[in-house]
């Protein structure tokens, strides 16, 4: 916990201070951001959302102050996967007015044991523990604290050498993502890594990331979470859990990708909203779902995936990730003949065949670190360059 120091300023953690959540929680030991309202959380029945949506992907506390030294006291939530080594402890990132700055980890808090094969999830409590910064500049700036996006994050205390208040309006456009577990973060190697808070990054828009690993299923509540969210740019990644889950065949997809875009635009009549399809993953490619983890990787310390599909079922509707590239751009095509701000995107654009010969998916579905931040450039040279679907929003890139 606290180390000492003789001008400590203790600042109540609040919702002001965060940006990238759309709820927060109140715990017995602080405050728990989430990324789904507390009615969308009712609605869910899924293990798996309940965990990805409450990891803070592009969550970030941020603040105005000339600290030199700053402590956030945090309980973090640690996943053990049966069968495999301890995962590394996450990552916060300490940007200061746009830069990183600093990189920490908190050790200890909560444990949640997940056995992949049997579906399981098992929470085990623990205690509150400390990231520390110092050495800054005693210069007036913004600190950005951007908690890891893999481990769920419980907001305890915050302590600086200088008062602290809130920052005042980014002046960026606001961009709304939704996607899967590439989108959360999968292997990125901390938070401002992902692809989504790369390209926020390179195309100056300030990111609210609802990109929910293993959990982008084309939910209404999500899409009326969506709808709810001031927002400036919005766009959402289809198809991979569709497909890995084998949740719908073609009858139902489209349907429901049309009503999903339908929420969106009730909320947001006029945003320039991007729909882009899966990037490339050969084992899904034109075999359907369901994914599943490959017994041959079991004790080599590493699960990858593979599909357990039958090619030939596609006749019958069965989804693979052409026919969803497919499917998407017909609908994003019909729908722009009314709705000139809809806009698509090949996702085979950010990761294809070149790029998978060049840096396969390790795991046969997630990119590694140097992938997000190649899919996060070439999403900014897509949609906020002149000639893409945010370029009329673009601030600098």
């Amino acid at each position: 916990m606290s180390t000492e120091h003789p001008s400590w300023i203790t600042t109540p953690v609040t919702a002001d201070l965060l940006r990238g959540a759309l709820d927060v929680e109140r715990t017995a030991l602080g405050l728990l951001p989430h990324r789904l309202p507390a009615w969308a959380r009712a609605q869910n029945t899924d293990a798996q959302l309940a965990m990805a949506e409450s990891q803070p992907s592009g969550v970030r506390l941020v603040f105005r102050t000339r600290a030199t030294a700053i402590e956030l006291d945090t309980v973090p939530t640690k996943r053990v996967y049966a069968g495999m080594p301890p995962r590394p402890d996450g990552v916060y990132d300490l940007v200061v007015d746009g830069r990183l700055a600093g990189q920490g980890s908190v050790a200890g808090g909560h444990t949640l044991a997940v056995d992949m094969i049997a579906g399981t999830f098992e929470r085990t409590p623990g205690r509150p523990g400390t990231l520390a910064f110092a050495g800054l500049s005693d210069a007036p700036k913004t600190v950005e604290i951007w908690l890891p996006h893999n481990e769920t994050t419980e907001l305890v205390a915050l302590r600086t050498d200088a008062p602290v208040e809130a920052a005042g309006e980014p002046g960026r456009p606001v961009w709304l993502h939704h996607g899967s577990s590439i989108s959360h973060g999968s292997d990125a190697a901390s938070p401002t890594a992902t692809w989504p808070a790369h390209a926020a990054s390179l195309g100056g828009a300030e990111l609210i990331n609802m990109g929910f690993g293993g959990a982008a299923l084309l939910d209404p509540f999500t899409a009326r979470a969506m709808r709810d969210t001031p927002a400036d740019l919005i766009s959402v990644k289809i198809g991979i859990n569709v497909v890995n889950y084998d949740l719908m065949r073609m009858r139902a997809f489209g349907p429901a990708v049309h009503g999903f875009l339908d929420t969106l635009r009730e909320g947001h009549p006029t945003a320039p909203i991007l729909v882009v399809s899966p990037i490339l993953c050969p084992i899904h490619e034109d075999t359907p779902g369901p994914g599943a983890p490959d017994p041959a990787s079991f004790g080599s310390g590493r699960i990858t995936f593979m599909a357990t599909g039958d090619p030939a079922e596609t006749a019958n509707g069965k989804l693979t990730l052409r026919t969803i590239r497919d499917e998407l751009a017909r609908v994003v095509a019909q729908r722009a003949a009314d709705d000139p701000h809809l806009h698509h995107l090949d996702g085979r654009e950010l990761y294809g065949e070149a790029d998978h010969a060049e840096a396969p998916l390790p795991d046969a579905v997630h990119p590694d670190a140097a992938t997000h931040l190649r899919i996060g450039e070439r999403f900014a040279e897509l949609a906020f360059a002149p000639g893409g679907a945010f370029a009329n929003r673009r601030v600098s890139i």
